[in-house]
């Protein structure tokens, strides 16, 4: 990962750390050894590894500040997607990375290990089998939202803070889905934040804690 791409992080999050803009570096390098080994990231995606994967994982952090001392489940994370970029974002903030795919999981926990993110853990389970509670809850396009909504309805703490809710990233239009899913929500254009043609149909959908209200 050369500087320039650094560059793409610290112009839309200028607060970053030297040590928070190393772990990005590095995150990159790691999904590119990862990925030789196991396919976590589309291999067509690999050259745009930063914008399509990193950036869009930090757009939740443009609509949503995480509190220091809360906690997050990231729900199908994949290979640590967006739990891993977030927590980066967040050291203050616990992450709870959970996917049904064991190989997959490996690797997010091989890669937190290897960033010392000391906020991480990283569980090979479904959503429905977590018994502990969340301030929030993120994930990227796992599923329709009807459906997915069902798996993480029961996974709040109760009226623990401001914007409690989910965060899911998901892309094109979402008007039917959305309609389906009978629940309150925000979408956020993240073209409004990034500038990136990738970003021209890309959103995060807020949907609070109390939905059906």
């Amino acid at each position: 990962m050369n500087a320039q791409s650094v560059d793409i992080l610290t112009h839309y999050f200028p607060d970053l750390t030297p040590e928070q803009q190393q772990q990005f570096a590095r995150l990159a390098e790691l999904y590119v050894e990862w990925n030789s080994k196991i396919n976590v990231i589309s291999r067509k995606d690999m050259d745009n590894i930063v914008v399509h994967h990193l950036l869009h994982s930090l757009g939740i952090a443009k609509v949503v500040q995480f509190p220091a001392g809360t906690s997050v489940m990231d729900v199908g994370t994949g290979g640590g997607l967006p739990g891993l970029p977030l927590a980066i974002l967040f050291p203050e903030v616990k992450f709870h990375l959970v996917d049904s795919i064991g190989k997959k999981i490996h690797v997010v926990q091989e890669i937190a290990q290897e960033l010392r993110l000391h906020n991480v853990k990283a569980t090979h389970t479904r959503a429905e089998q977590v018994h502990e509670k969340y301030d929030f809850i993120v994930s990227r396009a796992v599923a329709r939202l009807a459906t997915f909504y069902q798996w993480i309805q029961f996974s709040y703490k109760k009226d623990s803070v401001p914007g409690q809710g989910l965060y899911y990233l998901k892309g094109g239009d979402l008007t039917e889905e959305l309609a389906e899913s009978g629940l309150v929500h925000k979408v956020f254009d993240l073209s409004s934040y990034f500038q990136e043609d990738f970003f021209e149909t890309k959103k995060v959908v807020f949907v609070p804690l109390h939905p059906t209200a």
